[in-house]
């Protein structure tokens, strides 16, 4: 995949420079209001310089160098046709176009740094959409078919979109595991009147299953996005979330929220999402320049429909269901204060005092971490993180010891800023915050510890924030 490094001229004469794999759909997210807080101010922008790297680590260096110019350096480089690839990139735009019945889909996972079991309470979460991708590559079929090829799983199904509800192959046997995302989602657009066309899908991940990094989300927010490619329709991306939530809840059976899904379609490169579960209101928050985010993998996996996933909603209901009997106006955890649940915990029952007492402060930790993300406070917001592994931990329930082995070495290691572990837990990845300048250091030596403790090899990724699902032409 081609990585750039773009300059956008904006409205007050100056130039913003940033990176992405896509710099004409990011153009229109600068100009949307959804891209930086620069451009937000002094938009609106047009693009004027592209220059293609070879990965994201090179494009990352190369925007840091070029935000370094002063201005007359940054004309003479817009200006230099050795350098500059934008009239070329508009050449090739005008000369291609999507071929509605044979594309390619690259849908990323995500990471949620803060907000963990709120979703589902109305709170507010902040995910970001990593660079580890879900590639769907689509032919459409004449007949309702759909034939999958799950390349990673070395598996094979197919079924009919005539009976969706069914959950069955062509053959009348139940869909295996893997399949019910994409039926699902499927079923969900039929619901909604969409029209479904069959297809062969051949798609591949990158995103370990399990892992707590959305990989189902990214599964179902690719599918989405296929079909209505080769449907040609046209549809608010929200709502096409929305539908994917849908599919998860009521055809998969997980009680999830909107927030895996929304994080997928919804990235923004270099930037966490801010999104409000209540209102849907988002905002961007910009990821500060001095940290980098780090996945390190449990090696635990576990399936959420058979986890204690679905109970824990169930406990939050019962928390709010109690505590309308002193506030009638209850509807979620969101309109609990810390104050007001200190009061009342003796009348809950313990575990569910303690399913309560975590979202509570959760929500208010989110609160705080914006304000670091908006000051970039890097130690500020790593704390937080740290704070919050502490309480999944011991009143939410849902770490394990592999999870808290990773957490208790990396939060010891002086470059890193916190440490947690992100998706619903009983396993997967902890996200980790870490000071660019000791990162190198700290993968070595995290990775050299866990073997020493545990016998493990642990795989260990260095992450970048990316835009959502995209069709790649």
């Amino acid at each position: 995949m081609p990585y750039y490094c773009y300059m956008l001229e904006c409205a007050n004469g100056r130039y913003y420079t940033g990176w992405s794999t896509d710099p004409f759909r990011r153009l229109k997210q600068h100009n949307a209001g959804s891209g930086a807080k620069y451009t937000r101010m002094n938009g609106p922008c047009r693009l004027v310089y592209v220059e293609e790297l070879p990965d994201h680590s090179a494009a990352l260096k190369r925007e840091i160098r070029i935000k370094q110019y002063k201005h007359p350096k940054k004309e003479a480089l817009v200006a230099d046709p050795s350098r500059n690839k934008l009239p070329e990139l508009l050449a090739n735009l005008r000369n291609k176009s999507v071929d509605p019945k044979n594309f390619v889909i690259h849908s990323p996972a995500r990471v949620n740094l803060l907000g963990e079991h709120v979703d589902y309470n109305d709170g507010v979460v902040l995910p970001a959409a990593i660079d580890r991708y879900v590639t769907l590559r689509v032919t459409v079929l004449d007949e309702p078919v759909v034939r999958l090829q799950a390349a990673d799983l070395n598996a094979e199904t197919a079924f009919s979109l005539r009976n969706l509800a069914d959950k069955t192959d062509l053959d009348g046997q139940p869909l295996p595991a893997f399949a019910l995302y994409p039926a699902g989602v499927a079923w969900a657009l039929q619901e909604a009147g969409l029209p479904v066309k069959g297809m062969v899908v051949r798609y591949s991940s990158e995103i370990p299953i399990g892992a707590g990094l959305s990989s189902s989300a990214a599964v179902q927010m690719g599918f989405a996005l296929a079909w209505q490619t080769a449907g040609e329709w046209d549809i608010p991306k929200l709502e096409l979330v929305k539908l994917c939530q849908k599919a998860e809840n009521d055809y998969v059976g997980l009680k999830s929220g909107l927030m895996d899904q929304f994080a997928c379609a919804f990235g923004v490169a270099g930037h966490a999402l801010a999104l409000d579960t209540r209102s849907l209101a988002w905002h961007t928050l910009p990821l500060p320049e001095n940290a980098a985010v780090v996945i390190a993998d449990s090696g635990v996996r576990r399936s959420l429909t058979s986890s204690a996933y679905n109970s824990l909603r169930a406990d939050c209901q019962e928390a709010v269901e109690r505590l309308r009997t002193w506030c009638s106006d209850l509807t979620s955890l969101r309109d609990v204060t810390p104050e007001f649940l200190q009061a009342h915990l003796p009348e809950l029952p313990e575990r569910v005092g303690r399913r309560a007492l975590h979202v509570v402060g959760e929500m208010a930790r989110v609160e705080r971490a914006i304000a670091c993300l908006t000051e970039g406070d890097s130690a500020g917001f790593g704390n937080l993180m740290n704070e919050t592994h502490a309480s999944l931990r011991d009143l939410y329930g849902v770490s394990c010891p592999e999870l808290d082995l990773l957490v208790e070495l990396a939060a010891s290691h002086p470059a890193c800023y916190g440490a947690r572990l992100t998706g619903a837990g009983f396993g997967g990845c902890t996200v980790n915050l870490l000071d660019r300048d000791g990162l190198d250091d700290f993968v070595t030596w995290l990775k050299a510890e866990v073997l020493e403790k545990s016998g493990r090899e642990t795989l260990i990724a260095v992450c970048q924030a990316v835009d959502g699902v995209h069709v790649v032409v």
